[in-house]
Order: structure tokens, then sequence, then C-alpha cells
């Protein structure tokens, strides 16, 4: 069954809770989930409701929420569940990642369709043949911007993607590329940064996915863990470790972006229920 998600944030006020409800009730809608959250004096609100019955065809209903949005100042965006978004997977040579989302995506975890695997690396080529998705082998950012465009992707999932993406190629995928990273406490920087853990004999490592933004790896959160360390785990143990943290971080900050729970707001993120 389809239903329409919106998702928004404006100055709190009162009755905006009951004149959105109000709007999908006189709609003939019946509302599924609903979650909100209020941050000194914004309200961040995201509302799902069935369209089996409601009254105004699907192509209308962003048009028919505009008085609203005017009358409270909304930010708002308007979704539905039937929609499938083009997906594309960026990785290099490590490819633990990309064949969990991959095998998460083939046992239907993800609400997307993934057309295109991107690599700067040849690695990644065979993986892709054996899924059936097209593989481009290039570290060239104006090709890469030319496949997406092709396969009209709207959401990137940098899967270990050990390059730096430009200004500019952010900008034009803003809240819609998916990063992930090892995040250590305390944290260690550069290259081989399991072997700099492992000589300090910590206790704790963790990872974390985020949006990309022009400033490296200093995107909104959208997901963090951790995992203990003993004495007795080996370089190869931290290392394994490391790989599982990064796969659930990453399936989760991807599974919870394609179900429209995520809004982005001052480099942060509210994650709704």
């Amino acid at each position: 069954m389809n239903s329409a998600i919106l998702l928004l944030s404006c100055r709190d006020q009162k009755g905006i809770v009951a004149r959105i409800s109000d709007f999908i009730y006189r709609h003939k809608g019946n509302i599924e989930h609903a979650d909100q959250h209020i941050d000194g004096k914004t309200l961040f609100m995201r509302i799902q409701w069935a369209l089996d019955n409601f009254i105004i065809q699907d192509h209308k209903i962003a048009a028919a929420l505009k008085p609203l949005e005017r009358e409270f100042k909304m930010e708002a965006g308007l979704h539905f569940t039937k929609d499938s978004p083009r997906t594309a997977i960026f990785v290099s040579h490590h490819t633990h990642c990309l064949y969990d989302l991959l095998l998460r995506y083939q046992e239907g975890q993800f609400k997307c369709t993934i057309p295109l695997i991107v690599s700067n690396h040849p690695d990644a080529g065979k993986i892709a043949r054996y899924f059936g998705i097209k593989f481009v082998h290039t570290g060239d950012e104006v090709r890469a911007l030319r496949e997406l465009k092709k396969e009209d992707i709207e959401v990137i999932v940098l899967a270990r993607y050990m390059r730096i993406l430009s200004p500019a190629f952010v900008k034009r995928y803003k809240n819609s590329i998916i990063n992930i990273h090892h995040s250590f406490l305390p944290a260690f920087a550069g290259g081989n940064p399991y072997e700099q853990a492992y000589a300090r004999g910590v206790k704790l490592i963790g990872a974390t996915s985020h949006y990309v933004t022009a400033k490296l790896d200093d995107g909104p959160i959208i997901e963090q863990n951790t995992v203990r360390i003993s004495h007795r785990d080996s370089l190869d143990d931290l290392k394994c470790k490391g790989k599982d943290l990064e796969k659930l971080v990453l399936s989760r900050a991807l599974r919870w972006h394609l179900e429209r729970k995520i809004l982005v707001y001052s480099n942060k993120t509210v994650i709704f229920d």
C-alpha cells in the first residue's frame, strides 16, 4: 500500500499538529505514524498516512499543502513509500561494506534501486557482475557525474570510497551522500589507524556514518556505534570488529535515509522513530 510521508520543520506554534492532522482527516487519510521533536523554538515533525482512500491524487498533494506551509512558514518535503530512489554505491579497494549493502539489498532490506557501482579500483568489478549491476571503473569526477546523470541517481553511498569529493559535486547532491568511516577514542589521524590503535592498547573502537559536506568528515552525523576491545584482541581482531561496525552503521544510515526518517538542521540530524 502506498503512503505519504511529510517531513517538516518550522517555528514551534500552537495548532500546527492539529492542523496537519485535520488536513489528513478531512481528505480521508489514515495516520499510520507520527513523531515530533522540539529543539528550542523549532518544531521537527514526521507524519505518515495511508493513501488508499485519500481523496487528493498523489501528484496534487504537495500543492494542497502549500497554504499550510505558507501559514506556518514551514520547510517541508513530501515523499511516498511507493518510491524507490535510484542509488549508486562508490567504493575503493575495501569491499566489505559493498558486499553487505548488496546482500541486504538483495534480501529487500532497502527500499531503493541500485543500478550503478563506481570505483577507482577494478576490484569491485566482479562483485558488480555477480549482482548484475553496472560497474564503472573511474577516478574521474566528471565521468562519474556523467554516469550518475545517465542513471538518474538520487542517493550516493560512499562504502569506503577513499577519495575526496569536490565541493561542486557535494553541492549537487546535498544531504544525499552518505559516508562511513572509523572513529576511535582516542582518535587516530592519518594512515593505518588500526595499527595506531592497537599500538596504544585502546579499549574502544567505533564507526560513524554521516552526510557528506564540503568540509571533510564534518557533515551531519546519522549513526554511530562502538565495540569494546580486550587486551586479548589481536590487530586482526580489531580490524574484523571495525569492519563489522562499519557495515552495521552504514546500513542503518542508508535504511533510515530511504525510509525518510531523517531531518537535517544546523549540521545535526533528527532521526525519527
